[in-house]
């Protein structure tokens, strides 16, 4: 069993904006990344997406994880993810190396290709272009931090030469994670690439999941044998309280509105094929057959007592191997005291059992 194995949270928000102004969420967000670095949390990580409340109130995680960033000194600071589908590559580079530099080399670049039809509707892509402009997307962006003088060309960007300014500070480049879900296409070309991964499991076939992984931790051996294979980061909807009834009593509406606001936004998904997205127009039915029970049969969360979750933990690092988890906190509308005494709880209680 591993050891020392970090812990991290992460902000994905499934809240109406009758629930919580912006202005509400990112205040208890920024409260919450504040007392996790005093607790000895490892990072911060919040996604792209837009104009739903599936994910909606983080347009942009760099302007979020900036603010993260002037309050904090430690927490890593992970875009979990960017969209190169959406974003012009000087723009992004430029962006996400003005992070690095604000945090003193704190950043995690994490890339993830989008996968809701309303967001490529909204942006006037194509869904069949997906993958061609997310790993071009890559190409140019680390290009853009580590060498003056660019050029570059690729089907959808041409430019150059350009020298980027700022560079970031991390060398050679801040760390590159790939968002990834079920496509081994994916798996495979992270780890020859040499960058890190990121799963959000909640729907994934937990067999599949692990030969996905053994995939993508094969070609990272093969690829780069000099360097050791980074943690895969792993997010699991999170609430601890002093008995399992509490725990499970208070995080079950909040649960139960996250896959509401999935299946709305997933819902676009029907009567729509796309060969970059094979099975997605499943994810609806996925949705349906995934109860509360389920979940919590199949430690698809971490929810319940200390020594409930440290079991459900254990679980995963046995299923999944060298695993950094990412708590996902304030989904539905779940109070901020809430997730801040499960915080504490854990960092008193469990965090330690796994820092012998």
């Amino acid at each position: 069993m591993q050891m020392n194995t970090p812990f991290g949270i992460n902000f994905f928000s499934t809240v109406h904006l009758h629930q919580k102004s912006g202005e509400q969420y990112y205040d208890e967000a920024l409260s919450l990344s504040i007392l996790a670095e005093e607790l000895g949390y490892s990072h911060v990580r919040t996604v792209e997406h837009y104009f739903r409340p599936y994910g909606g109130m983080t347009p942009n995680p760099i302007v979020f994880l900036t603010m993260v960033a002037a309050r904090t000194k430690r927490l890593r600071l992970v875009t979990g993810a960017v969209l190169p589908i959406f974003n012009h590559p000087i723009k992004l580079a430029g962006e996400l190396a003005m992070l690095d530099c604000i945090s003193h080399g704190r950043l995690e670049a994490g890339f993830a290709r989008a996968f809701l039809p309303e967001e490529f509707d909204a942006f006037q892509r194509s869904m069949d272009e997906s993958r061609a402009r997310f790993e071009h997307g890559i190409d140019a962006v680390v290009k853009l931090w580590t060498r003056d003088n660019v050029v570059h060309e690729d089907p959808f960007y041409r430019f150059g030469p350009i020298s980027m300014m700022p560079k970031p500070v991390q060398r050679p480049h801040p760390p590159v994670i790939i968002a990834a879900i079920g496509t081994r296409e994916s798996f495979e070309w992270s780890g020859r690439q040499g960058h890190g991964m990121m799963i959000v499991p909640y729907l994934s076939k937990f067999e599949d999941l692990q030969a996905n992984l053994a995939a993508y931790r094969g070609n990272f051996a093969a690829a780069h044998p000099e360097r050791a294979i980074p943690k895969t980061q792993m997010a699991f909807h999170f609430h601890v309280a002093e008995t399992d009834e509490q725990a499970q009593a208070e995080a079950r509406p909040h649960l139960a509105q996250y896959v509401e606001m999935f299946r709305g936004s997933a819902a676009a998904w029907d009567n729509r094929t796309s060969s970059n997205y094979k099975g997605y127009d499943a994810i609806v039915k996925a949705l349906d057959s995934m109860s509360f029970e389920r979940v919590m049969a199949e430690t698809r969360a971490f929810i319940g007592s200390p020594d409930t979750v440290e079991r459900q933990i254990r679980t995963i690092l046995h299923l999944f191997g060298d695993v950094e988890p990412s708590f996902q906190l304030l989904y539905g509308n779940m109070p901020v005291e809430q997730c801040e005494r499960g915080l504490r709880l854990f960092a008193r209680e469990v965090m330690p059992r796994f820092q012998q």
